[in-house]
């Protein structure tokens, strides 16, 4: 069967998905706080690479720039932030329209539960401080199941 990286179009529909992503929590006007402190100007690519590791693909973001470890704490000690992370899920949908993958309905489906789960778990886990996230977690996997749990956190 084929993966979800795969069916998303490899790396380059990777990319183009987290380009359109980027575009539009850019100009929305409570997801862009998040970005108000500045971004890497490699953060697309860095992105794509952390989907696509997670959706099945190569493994290049662990090889290259770090674990799930470093991307939490990225995303914590900022105090709960649900409305943002409303939008940035709808940012998330409007960019699977923007790129044509909402056009399989079971891929934009899991694509969009898995968005949604990262976003409303994962990296909404530590409110209080990036000093409360463990060491050495590792990128959650997401199959046309759900998600495949690598640590026990993940569950």
């Amino acid at each position: 069967m084929q993966t979800l990286y795969e069916a998303a179009g490899g790396a380059d529909g990777l990319l183009r998905l987290a380009g359109a992503w980027h575009a539009r929590v850019m100009a929305d006007e409570v997801v862009s706080h998040a970005f108000s402190h500045g971004y890497r100007p490699d953060h697309t690519e860095r992105l794509a690479a952390y989907w696509a590791e997670a959706l099945g693909g190569p493994t290049r973001y662990s090889e290259a720039y770090g674990n799930e470890t470093s991307v939490v704490r990225i995303h914590s000690g900022d105090g709960p932030h649900e409305e943002m992370d409303r939008r940035a899920i709808a940012c998330f949908d409007q960019a699977l329209l923007d790129t044509a993958l909402a056009g399989d309905d079971r891929l934009r489906q899991v694509l969009h539960d898995y968005f949604a789960w990262a976003t409303m778990t994962t990296m909404s886990r530590y409110h209080g401080s990036a000093d409360d996230v463990p060491d050495g977690l590792s990128i959650p996997r997401w199959s046309w199941d759900g998600l495949v749990a690598t640590d026990p956190a993940d569950r």
